[in-house]
């Protein structure tokens, strides 16, 4: 945790009237620019948070593309843009603020998913997790910064690359490399099989094929630990959950999605946001048995096939229509077919009384003998007039 006076080397956000926000390294003699100008660092080393710095002037030539001068002939407000006295509030960027803005090799994690897996994988100060794909970072720094120095954080990477760029935006998020994280690079099968048995109280899995860690994963979890898996397709989803619920060793999985909206709060004008973070990818979470006991399964309902694949029976195996109607009930489909009788009768019924009532009043049939016939007496000058006798009929 960092606090006091803003020091060189540590990143700062910078937030305009408009809520624009850039984040940035602090360097001395350094400067960032922006769309009004430039920052200077040495206006900002040393100062506290929640101060306003004004951007300066700056020079024209950086405004201009250097490679490419004749793409900047016709666009005059890019030297507008080198005019400065535009304010930018200074604050230290909140983790997910950093997480957002920092350099990235992979996709990363979104905030909202994150805050569930340490919400709902029990992730505390003091616990031992295990991470599987680091990826940019994102979700080690939130464990880290979770399990705390009286804990450990052993990530697997299988991309060097990709662990360099972890490594590295850790660096600098926490001033240097946390003692307790263990990045190891690898697959995860052979990695995990060098660790000790049953020594993590938490596993992670962020990876592409997760049901195929399962067997690893149960060795090194203690007893009752929690496993969160982040997917982000359905059939990933369903074949993890199916390898859960194969291998006798997992609780049964719970899965759930997140879905973010802001909004707008100006007077009264409150409503939703016109964009919102829609799906990312679905959380999955399990906990370990003790080795040799099995979990506990709700039992299905005889009635409620949901594995049976139709394109795949053959006509020796099951009856197609057996298959139709495996999803309800031979007494619930009876109330149904009583209930929708009972429906299309009364519509009937309606429909009959109708007619009778219509064909009293003379309507729907012959032409009464008794009506007068109303056309007949209409006169033929396109007005659409009636014969005040045919109207006084109508009428009575």
């Amino acid at each position: 945790m960092r606090r006091g006076p803003l020091t060189a080397g540590e990143k700062v956000q910078f937030t305009d009237r408009k809520g624009k926000m850039i984040t940035d390294q602090l360097m001395p003699g350094g400067s960032t620019q922006t769309e009004h100008g430039l920052i200077l660092h040495d206006e900002v080393i040393g100062a506290t948070e929640g101060i306003v710095v004004t951007t300066v002037h700056a020079k024209r030539d950086a405004q201009v593309n250097a490679a490419h001068p004749e793409r900047d002939a016709n666009k005059p407000w890019k030297s507008a843009r080198a005019i400065g006295g535009w304010d930018y509030a200074v604050m230290r960027p909140r983790l997910a603020d950093y997480v957002l803005s920092m350099p990235r090799g992979a996709q990363i994690m979104y905030p909202k998913d994150i805050a569930q897996v340490l919400s709902l994988g029990d992730i505390r100060r003091g616990m031992r997790v295990l991470e599987s794909g680091a990826g940019s970072g994102a979700m080690s720094l939130h464990l880290l910064d979770a399990v705390g120095e009286s804990g450990n954080l052993t990530t697997i990477e299988l991309r060097p690359q990709f662990a360099h760029v972890a490594e590295a935006n850790a660096t600098v998020y926490f001033g240097g490399k946390p003692a307790w994280w263990d990045l190891k690079t690898g697959d995860f099968d052979s990695v995990a099989a060098t660790l000790p048995e049953h020594w993590f109280d938490r596993i992670m899995l962020d990876m592409l094929d997760p049901w195929n860690r399962l067997e690893q994963a149960h060795r090194v979890i203690a007893p009752g630990g929690v496993l969160v898996a982040y997917v982000t397709t359905t059939t990933q989803l369903s074949r993890l959950a199916e390898a859960l619920r194969d291998s006798g060793q997992w609780t049964e999985p719970q899965v759930s999605e997140t879905l973010e909206r802001t909004w707008k709060v100006q007077g009264l004008a409150v409503r939703p946001d016109h964009t919102m973070v829609g799906h990312t990818g679905f959380l999955l979470v399990s906990r370990a048995m003790a080795d040799g006991v099995e979990p506990l399964r709700k039992r299905d309902r005889a009635t409620k096939d949901t594995y049976t694949d139709v394109d795949a029976e053959s006509a020796e195996a099951r009856d197609l229509a057996e298959l139709e109607l495996r999803d309800i009930s031979d007494r619930k489909l009876g109330k149904v077919i009583r209930d929708l009788d009972r429906q299309v009768a009364a519509v009937r019924s309606s429909a009959s009384n109708g007619a009778t009532g219509d064909a009293a009043n003379g309507v729907g049939g012959a032409p009464d003998a008794a009506m007068p016939a109303v056309d007949a007496q209409r006169p033929d000058d396109g007005a659409g007039a009636t014969a005040p006798d045919s109207a006084a009929t109508l009428e009575g």
